[in-house]
């Protein structure tokens, strides 16, 4: 060592000092340097974690509040399909019932209107007979028996002669109802004794109703199912007129 110049004892202090300060700046400088950029480089790490877990939970968030209100807007819509049926529904049913009232204040009304028809019928009836009965008398030329002068008049106006309806003596008929249509209303005898006529032809079981139409002017009209037995003043009338022509 000394042939190289070289202080063996300045030397191993040399090297006593550097091994000295390099343990002291590996403790003291190169330890805290290292942690501390591997804390940093944990610290970032964490924070980028945490940026990408909080972009998801946004992204997240955001799809859900996506599909939120697409199902708000979608019950929204349902609500206000619902809304306008039930409202169309209502409106349709206001409408039908309106409808029906309607229908039923013209049938009260008509139903009215015949009654009163019928019985201003009724009470002119006395009056035709009494007409009637003084136009016979001049024409004869004498006085007939006031008797016999109404019932002529009644056999005119009812169709009925000695109990029995005119016009169904020799006629078969067969149905489960009758419409019996005369110039003027009938009595509730004379009601009375062409129902029982009628029924005791066509069933017991049969179902009768009355009408008036004054055009038919004498007599009575009598439909059975499809089958119309004509014994009207003005159908008599008709059949005289085409014989003529």
């Amino acid at each position: 060592m000394a042939a190289l110049g070289i202080n063996l004892g300045f030397f191993l202090f040399q090297v006593f000092n550097f091994t000295i300060l390099a343990t002291l700046l590996y403790a003291w400088a190169y330890r805290p340097i290292t942690n501390m950029l591997e804390n940093r480089k944990n610290i970032i790490a964490q924070g980028l974690e945490d940026a990408r877990i909080a972009a998801e939970a946004r992204a997240n968030a955001e799809k859900e509040a996506r599909e939120i209100i697409a199902k708000a807007q979608a019950e929204a819509n349902q609500k206000v399909r619902e809304s306008t049926e039930r409202a169309a529904a209502a409106a349709r049913e206001v409408m039908a019932q309106a409808e029906a009232e309607v229908a039923k204040l013209r049938e009260s009304a008509a139903a009215e209107a015949t009654l009163e028809r019928d019985r201003v019928l009724a009470d002119v009836r006395g009056q035709i007979a009494a007409l009637s009965m003084a136009a016979a008398q001049r024409l004869v030329g004498e006085a007939l028996d006031e008797k016999r002068q109404r019932a002529l008049i009644d056999e005119f106006f009812s169709g009925v002669k000695s109990g029995k309806v005119v016009l169904l003596e020799g006629s078969a008929l067969s149905g489960a109802s009758a419409e019996v249509t005369s110039a003027l209303p009938l009595t509730p005898a004379e009601q009375e004794t062409v129902k029982k006529d009628v029924l005791a032809r066509i069933g017991a079981q049969a179902t009768v109703t009355f009408r008036v139409d004054p055009s038919i002017l004498g007599g009575l009209v009598v439909r059975v199912g499809d089958k119309v037995l004509d014994g009207s003043v003005s159908g008599q009338l008709e059949t005289l007129r085409a014989a003529l022509h």
